[in-house]
This record gives structure tokens, sequence and C-alpha cells, in this order.
């Protein structure tokens, strides 16, 4: 370990005196991450090579370092990372940082965790872990690495005062005395030859990772919001009962361009990230910033953020913990005085701009024939205009014999049946989607969906089974992966 950073409470004096030592957090550096990255950036990875970032010297002197030693195991790596090169460039980096947070180290680099809790995109990474582990003996990475000590050291310094800042406000915002959850762990790991200004989080059951790469200034926001991820995931899912009553709120968040399709989809996705959105807004300072924050989130589709956020106001005015007031701030909240609100709300066409910017996706292609009448389908669907969408699904069938279009099309109307109260119909149809030739996404989510049908019917083994199924599903969206891994936990619909 590099150094430990300690996730205490920070609230009153007297209080603060009482409360016992939380167990410590991390904010440090990853020998295994650096052994990924140093392996990809070998083999070519060449993502803002001329980046004058801070840690642009580091990059170009490891990668020179190990070219000159003309590795047999760099011809490997290279070899198997063209094989498996994704056609979303910008998802290249992503999965080799979740292949290393589920690897134990050096110099063996087996993989840490059961086959049916390996993440889908480390699933096709087979093989991997073996080429990683020749290439550390072979390119002498534990010398490397102690090489790079200083310079890690310099990076973790810039963010060690910030990051602890945030989480001791954090904390100290939700009375949160245990800095989380029992047997549940918080790692933030600091990177030096990833491209400069990333920030990735994952979690992996009870463990949630924050890395972050070098960038101008340290991105302490970004921490914070992962680790009040780390804080409120479990309290959406104990609550999930009371928080059902704002379904009928959530879905007015259809219509928003700006809001990702994950949350449209996933209500307990939505409803967690308006709550950490209304704390971030309480935890700015001055009652204009606060407001901005409010009116930002609404505005890009975050529609439960206002109600959260005026009841975090009477939250602050209390002593229980969030924790134990959890019930309270959903229970209070005036459904009436909601819907009113959000009649009036204008959405934004994109989301704000954020300092870290990723490559824009190249515009689509013009559409005709099935594909239009597909796309006309979703945009029904999207404003919950059913019976239009309905129609249009059932033209894409006709107009069409290409089967994965069928099986966007039966996705379309089984989607359509849940949200008419047909289960009988939507199970029919989400079999008859996965007879088709579905895409890995649509796939994804109609193992999903009939995962949380069996839940409702009480047919455990039966939910059990496709969540499974889901999760094995390569490319699955990671509302998909978060859903049914908390099905897999726990009944689709059950409080605990």
């Amino acid at each position: 370990m590099i150094r430990p950073l300690l996730i205490t409470v920070l609230s009153a004096a007297a209080l603060a005196s009482a409360q016992p030592k939380p167990p410590p957090g991390q904010l440090d550096g990853s020998e295994t991450l650096f052994t990924v990255l140093a392996a990809l950036n070998a083999s070519g990875f060449d993502a803002d090579p001329d980046s004058t970032a801070v840690n642009a010297g580091i990059r170009k002197q490891m990668r020179d370092i190990i070219a000159s030693k003309h590795l047999e195991s760099v011809d490997a790596l290279k070899k198997f990372f063209d094989e498996h090169r994704p056609p979303d460039r910008g998802a290249e980096l992503s999965q080799y940082i979740s292949f290393a947070l589920t690897l134990d180290g050096p110099p063996d680099f087996h993989l840490r965790v059961k086959p049916e809790e390996i993440p889908p995109d480390v699933k096709k990474l087979e093989g991997l872990d073996a080429l990683i582990a020749s290439f550390y003996r072979e390119a002498g990475i534990g010398e490397l690495w102690k090489r790079a000590r200083t310079a890690h050291e310099q990076l973790i310094a810039a963010y060690h005062g910030g990051v602890t800042e945030a989480l001791l406000e954090a904390n100290a915002y939700l009375r949160n005395p245990t800095s989380g959850f029992r047997g549940r762990r918080f790692q933030i790991y600091v990177d030096l030859l990833g491209p400069p200004n990333q920030i990735q989080t994952r979690s992996y059951k009870d463990d949630y990772f924050v890395v972050v790469t070098a960038s101008a200034e340290p991105q302490i926001q970004e921490v914070r919001h992962g680790y009040l991820h780390y804080l409120l995931d479990p309290l959406a899912l104990r609550f999930y009962e009371q928080l059902s009553r704002l379904r009928g709120l959530a879905e007015l968040a259809a219509p928003a361009p700006a809001l990702d399709n994950a949350y449209k989809d996933d209500f307990l996705l939505l409803a967690t990230e308006c709550v950490i959105k209304a704390v971030e807004s309480r935890l700015a300072h001055g009652a204009q910033e606060k407001q901005a924050l409010v009116d930002q989130a609404l505005g890009e589709g975050f529609v439960l953020t206002p109600g959260f956020a005026d009841g975090l106001a009477v939250y602050e005015k209390q002593e229980q913990s969030l924790q134990l007031y959890y019930p309270d701030l959903v229970g209070k909240i005036d459904l009436e005085r909601e819907d009113q609100r959000l009649a009036k709300v204008r959405f934004a066409e994109q989301a704000a701009v954020k300092k870290v910017q990723h490559a824009p996706e190249p515009p689509a292609p013009a559409l005709s024939g099935a594909d239009k009448i597909l796309a006309d389908a979703e945009e029904s669907y999207t404003r919950r205009d059913l019976e239009p969408a309905r129609q249009s699904y059932l033209k894409v069938l006709e107009a069409t014999s290409n089967p994965t279009l069928h099986a966007k099309a039966y996705y379309g109307l089984a989607r359509i049946a849940t949200l008419r109260n047909d289960p009988e119909l939507a199970e029919k149809l989400f079999q008859k989607t996965l007879e088709m030739s579905p895409d890995n996404v649509t796939k994804s989510w109609a193992y999903l969906y009939l995962g949380r049908l069996a839940d409702a019917a009480g047919e455990r083994d039966e939910a059990q089974k496709n969540y499974h199924a889901a999760l094995a599903i390569e490319q699955a969206p990671a509302a998909v992966k978060s859903a049914a891994e908390k099905g897999i936990a726990q009944p689709f619909g059950r409080g605990k």
C-alpha cells in the first residue's frame, strides 16, 4: 500500500469524540493496474499520445523502456489486443481497467472472482491473465513499478487533501458513523499510464472502485460522486418498496432528450442517481448554487431530484442519519406537487458539458425502410405513446424478414405489454424476442425482463436463471448488469 486514506465522520466535536473510528478506505496506486496498462501501451494503445498532461513523461518513458527490450510477450499481447479490440475504441480502455480490477495481482495475476461473478466485459478476455503474468516477469514490471513510486506519490498527494475533505463532508452530511456498510469496500486508485483526464467507476458486488488518471486539476467531485453511490446504493435496494411510490413520477422523464436510456428503462437506477444529485446540491455552497444544480439535474431528466432536495432540507433539521431517515425522505414527497412541477419543466436538449469529454460518436446514417419504422416506434415508445408504438412495431414485422429487426420489434411489443400490465403476453413476446437473432443488448434486456416477470410470479428459480443468462451476455449494458446482479441477490420489487 502506498498510503491509506481514513474515511471518518466529520461532525460536531462532541459527536465526533463519541463515535468509534471507522474502517479505512484507500487512496492508492495499483501494481496490477500499472502492469495491465503498461502492457496495453507497449502494444500500441495510443489514446492521447501527444498529451502535455503531467503523466505524459512517464507514459513515454515506460513505453520506451519496454520497447527497447524487444520482448516476445509483447508480440503475444499485440496479437491478443488486436483480436479483442471492441468496435468502440472508447471501450478499449474501459474493458482493460475492468480486467485489472478483477485480478489478484502479481506474479500470477489470477482472477480473484468466481466464474459466475466475472463481469461480462472481462469474460471475453479469457487467457489474458497468463499473457500479463509472462509480460510482468519478462519486462521486469516489478522494478519499473518501484521506479514509478515517486510519481505515484505526487499524484496521490494532489488528491489526498481534496478527497479526504470530500469524503468527510459526505459522511458528515449523511451522518454515517461507520463509513458505509460492514463487509463492503470503497477503493480509489490513481493511475499514471492511462490517458489523462479519465475517471472510471466500477461496482462488483460489495466492492466499489474509482480509477482516476492524471489531470490538470484533481477530479474530486467525480470521486465523491462514486463514494455517494457506495453509500446510497444499498439504501435504494433496502427501501425499494417505499421508492416504488415514485415510479409514476419517474416515468415523466421519458421525453428528456439528454437522459440516457439506461435511466429511462431502470427505475431504481434513476431514483438512486436523483438522490445522489440532490445530496450534491445540498453540499454546494450558497442557495444560488444549490438551486442551479437542482435545475440542471431536472433539465437533464433526473426528475426526482427537486423532491429529494426539498426533503433533504427537512432532513437537515432533525437528528437521524439518512440510513434511518430514508423512508421518510421518500414517503414525504408530495406526489401531486411534484406532478405539477414536472408538468412545467422544459428538458434540455443535451446534458451540461463536463470538464472531461470523450470523442463524439460519428453521426448515424440516415434510416429508411424497416429501420426507419423501428426508429419511429422507439420514439413513440419513449414518449409513452403506446398504441402508435405498437402499430409501428407490428409494421416492422411486415416490412422485413431480418430476424434481428424482428427481435427488436418483439422486444418493443413486450415492453408495451409490460406497461399495460399483461405479464402473460409480455413473457411470450420476450421469449419470441430470444427466438429471433437479437443483438446482445436486446437479448440481455429480454432476459432481465423475463427474470423480473418470473420474480413477480413467485418463480424464483426461473428468475435466477434469467438473471444469470443476462449477466452471461457480452456487451450487456451496465444497467442490465447492475439490475441482474441485484435480482440475483434479492427478488425484484422486494425491499430488505
